[in-house]
């Protein structure tokens, strides 16, 4: 994970934690997230960079050695959830390589399906 520091004050300070292609690949994903929500606020919470809409989190964007990982998964159609299968780890997290290319087209899927039903669920 990031280097040995708690109580990160925010997201750039996080990603700033990682050796250079760790944040090279959070700053990535970081664009995505931010081009499908770009009202969303960053925060830190459980001590990795998350993202919020509607006064609640919606995803969260963890770093580590040999990947990145986005959580919670999202529930999408049956051809989604394929597509999204070899990079599903543990419960509830999709786990990217940093030694293969993001699959940037996927990850932006991934957080359209997560935000539309955190929308769905957090109506103001």
């Amino acid at each position: 994970m990031a280097a040995q520091k708690n109580g990160f004050s925010s997201v750039d300070e996080y990603i700033a934690s990682f050796p250079e292609e760790t944040q090279k690949a959070l700053e990535e994903v970081r664009a995505v997230i931010k081009s499908v929500a770009p009202g969303a606020r960053e925060n830190i919470s459980y001590q990795m960079a998350a993202f919020e809409v509607n006064g609640k989190n919606f995803i969260s964007l963890g770093g580590w050695k040999k990947h990145i990982s986005i959580y919670p998964i999202p529930s999408g159609t049956e051809a989604f959830n394929r597509e999204i299968s070899k990079y599903t780890a543990g419960r509830g997290t999709l786990k990217f390589p940093l030694d293969q290319s993001l699959p940037l087209k996927l990850i932006e899927k991934a957080v359209k399906y997560k935000l539309a039903d955190h929308l769905k669920n957090t109506k103001r």
